[in-house]
């Protein structure tokens, strides 16, 4: 498929390919990136895929592909198909690229159906093409983008010699300025055809492609789970994002794509690359995935590079596998609890955690297990129970009972703040396991401020010391002091308000500003105020986007929502900007134990290198 920058900056411009029963198609489209609409504005001459594409002059360009053999036809067109001009190459051609620098557009790589066709073509109208010289190692399939005066061509699929049909690892060079073209003496990390090769703001990456070698695990990069995919790096298919250094002849790794990709059509709007369509472990996808560079995802070159919590440790409360575990930036599993190094001294084990919090400087992990009717207090790494409350699947109301606790957190005085949902209660309790203060009154669920509350799912505590609770009965948000006076109440257009958190607290700040998930099927993060007016919502109701009964949503430092989708079996980590799902951990729908795998996932946390936790920095 043939991809370019559109007629506005919101807009790409799409042209032939392969539809999914492998057909070529003739069809131009426009593709609006801030809404995903797609609108059929025209028709090329002939049915084409594998083609070369790039703008000449302001106007879109095709040069060869074919449909059931190479052609050498060239032309530029407008938006409804109409020709503007046309012109032949100096052979068939197909599987070739395009580039254009310098208002000089280069033809590259590719064949005739039979033999390599290594001549590099160089047109400044569409219509004309000169041979500049020939590729020393002819490919079909390469990865081509420039940089300044310089093209470089990474990798391709080798037409002849011992390599033939095998993709391959060499990069090489085109310098417009002299017209010379080089093979380098660095080599691509891998052997890859059908990568992705784009320049944003002055850096060049490489993404995606097909390989017959199993990608190297590199120290300290993890595997990115990806959807329906169980362990991305055994798949031929990559998803990996390296970043060029081409002054140190360097590949170093940036991050993952959503979904491992090759042939995929690439264009550049402003600081941001679309990867539209492609293959994925030789089926076609229409996914339209986006890469932008983001220093807060983390330095290219250093381990957990392209991780939305860069720098820090994701705690998950994997409800559905009684476990925690935890992460590094990477995605690699650090510890889990329970484990053979941990001793689980509660008379019915770890049992349904719904959600977990790093304490103390990181140096605990408190934990309530819904189910089984207790809280739990952790030293971390250790895995000591250090302190408890609750009779193991015993649900009550009197005396040092709970009935379905949610959300505990570790106070600054060392008190525990819980949620009693199913007793209609936030309770306050002292480590000597003595209730020290209550919110709403026991058994009486309804939503009455001041007096009683209804079913409370989430306590957050707030920098002031208050606490903000959500009410599943009636979708309220109220914020309360600890004394149980209530400071404000609103109610939200959602359906089963989970877990609110408060956003832009501190000095110079709005607190006026709140996060919720609605936990629902199809389920939505939602960003208010305390008058109840709705600031932004993310409610996708298909495809991947969507989510089913989200429980915890939260504003990462690096500016994205992390999510746990419960019912989807997955962590997600979406751009609240574009609405992009840009990171995963857990495999759609799909329940499991082993790595990149998740059972209902309840909770989260994250953890800074300095021992803060960014996203409820009032507690202990």
């Amino acid at each position: 498929m043939a991809v370019f920058t559109g007629p506005s900056e919101k807009k790409l411009v799409l042209a032939g390919g392969l539809t999914t029963n492998n057909r070529s198609t003739s069809g131009i489209y426009t593709l609006n990136t801030s809404n995903g609409a797609l609108t059929n504005t025209g028709t090329l001459p002939a049915p084409v895929h594998d083609a070369a594409s790039a703008l000449v002059g302001g106007s879109y360009g095709i040069f060869g592909g074919g449909d059931t053999s190479s052609v050498d036809t060239a032309y530029t067109f407008t938006l409804n198909g109409s020709i503007i001009s046309g012109g032949k190459l100096l052979g068939l051609r197909s599987d070739a690229v395009a580039v254009t620098v310098n208002k000089e557009t280069y033809i590259i790589g590719g064949y005739n159906g039979s033999q390599a066709d290594a001549q590099v073509l160089m047109t400044a109208d569409g219509s004309n093409f000169t041979g500049i010289g020939p590729l020393p190692v002819p490919v079909r399939y390469p990865a081509v983008a420039a940089l300044g005066n310089m093209i470089y061509v990474f990798g391709g699929e080798a037409i002849g010699g011992p390599q033939d049909g095998k993709p391959v690892d060499v990069v090489q060079a085109i310098n417009t300025a002299t017209r010379t073209i080089r093979s380098e003496s660095w080599k691509l990390p891998v052997p890859l055809e059908g990568a992705s090769a784009f320049t944003i703001n002055n850096e060049m990456f490489v993404a995606g492609g097909q390989s017959t070698t199993p990608e190297p695990i590199t120290p300290g990069v993890g595997t990115t789970q990806v959807p329906g995919v169980s362990v991305p790096n055994s798949s031929l298919t990559y998803n990996t994002i390296w970043a060029v250094d081409t002054v140190q002849h360097k590949f170093l790794p940036a991050g993952r794509l959503q979904l491992p990709v090759s042939n995929t059509g690439v264009a550049v709007i402003g600081s941001r690359a679309w990867l539209v369509g492609g293959e994925s472990n030789n089926q076609i996808v229409s996914t339209v995935q986006m890469v932008t560079p983001n220093v807060k995802f983390g330095i290219a070159g250093q381990p957990g590079a392209g991780s939305p919590y860069y720098g820090g440790k994701l705690l998950v409360a994997d409800r559905g596998n009684n476990r925690l575990l935890v992460m590094n930036p990477a995605i690699q599993i650090t510890w889990r609890y329970p484990s053979s190094s941990t001793n689980v001294q509660a008379a019915s084990g770890f049992y349904f955690p719904d959600d977990a919090f790093f304490a103390n400087s990181g140096t605990e992990i408190i934990s309530n297990q819904e189910n089984n009717n207790t809280v739990i207090e952790l030293g971390y790494p250790s895995g000591k129970i250090l302190w408890t409350y609750g009779h193991p699947l015993q649900p009550g109301s009197g005396y040092g009972y709970l009935r379905a606790p949610d959300d505990a957190y570790l106070l600054k005085n060392n008190d525990i703040v819980v949620a009693d949902d199913q007793n209609c209660r936030v309770l306050f309790i002292n480590q000597a396991k003595k209730v020290v203060g209550q919110i709403g009154k026991t058994g009486v669920c309804r939503h009455n401020p001041n007096a009683s509350l209804g079913s409370p799912n989430g306590d957050t505590p707030l920098y002031d010391g208050n606490v903000l609770i959500s009410e599943i009965f009636g979708s309220w948000v109220s914020e309360y002091t600890p004394q149980g006076k209530m400071v404000w109440t609103t109610h939200l257009p959602i359906s089963y308000p989970s877990d609110p958190q408060q956003l832009g607290a501190g000095p110079g700040k709005n607190p006026d500003n709140y996060l919720i998930a609605d936990y629902a099927n199809p389920g939505s993060i939602v960003r208010f105020t305390r008058e109840g007016k709705v600031l932004s919502e993310y409610h996708v109701t298909s495809g991947p986007g969507m989510l089913n009964h989200p429980s915890l949503v939260e504003l990462l430092p690096s500016g994205v929502y992390m999510a746990n989708d419960d019912h989807r079996d997955r962590m997600v980590a979406i751009d609240p900007s574009t609405g992009a799902l840009v990171w995963q951990y857990g495999t759609n729908d799909t329940t499991g134990t082993a790595v990149g795998m998740l059972h209902k996932p309840d909770g989260f946390d994250v953890l800074l290198a300095n021992g803060t936790t960014p996203t409820h920095g009032s507690t202990k």
